[in-house]
């Protein structure tokens, strides 16, 4: 992400850059109001009920794999060459 330019960096943007800031667009008050309002007024997204089970079953599967390539590497198993 880029920093924000200040005048004092570069004079030759110097105009452009107080140009830019002065006439930067705001939204309608009606709109900001309305979006503080709904943002106010929904809660806040928590984490999924079951997001410590979730975690696990993919440890747990992802452990499993690792294991099945291991044992296939020794030179037995499903998948031994």
């Amino acid at each position: 992400m880029t920093e924000p330019l200040h005048p004092e960096q570069d004079p030759q943007l110097s105009g452009v850059i107080e140009r830019l800031q002065a006439e930067r667009p705001v939204p309608h008050p009606g709109f900001r109001g309305e979006l503080r309002r709904r943002l106010v007024a929904t809660p806040a997204r928590s984490r999924p009920a079951r997001v410590k089970a979730a975690i696990a079953a993919y440890a747990t599967s992802g452990l499993g794999l690792l294991a099945v390539a291991a044992i296939g590497l020794v030179g037995a198993g499903p998948f031994a060459a």
